[in-house]
């Protein structure tokens, strides 16, 4: 099974399986009952200092995306995120409005390509 993506805003849905959250803020005006999410997996997410830099703008992704990727290497939380979509669905859950620019794209390829 692929991992997929879906913003938490979104309904929670049986397909989704094990639906967890990388950001490393809690998504604003969300209850926990509403996101409905399995596991809150912080540590992967970006540094604060990468996400302020970044600030969402499409034309700063390349040099996210790679500063991104080297923050990861090595990081123990990809590791369970890669365990965990062995074993089962997993849909990434991210808050951010644009759909192509946001860590859990970056996530999802580089877990996909793992398994």
């Amino acid at each position: 099974m692929k991992v997929l993506l879906k913003r938490v805003y979104e309904p929670a849905n049986p397909s989704d399986g094990h639906r967890v959250l990388v950001d490393r803020l809690w998504p604003r005006g969300l209850s926990k009952a509403k996101a409905a999410v399995d596991l809150w997996l912080k540590d992967v997410a970006p540094s604060t200092e990468l996400r302020q830099w970044f600030g969402h703008e499409p034309a700063k992704w390349p040099e996210f995306e790679r500063r991104y990727r080297a923050e990861l290497k090595g990081n123990p939380a990809l590791a369970e995120l890669e365990a965990m979509a062995r074993k089962s669905q997993v849909t990434l859950l991210y808050g951010a409005r644009d759909e192509v620019h946001n860590e859990a794209v970056v996530l999802q390829q580089l877990v996909n390509a793992e398994k």
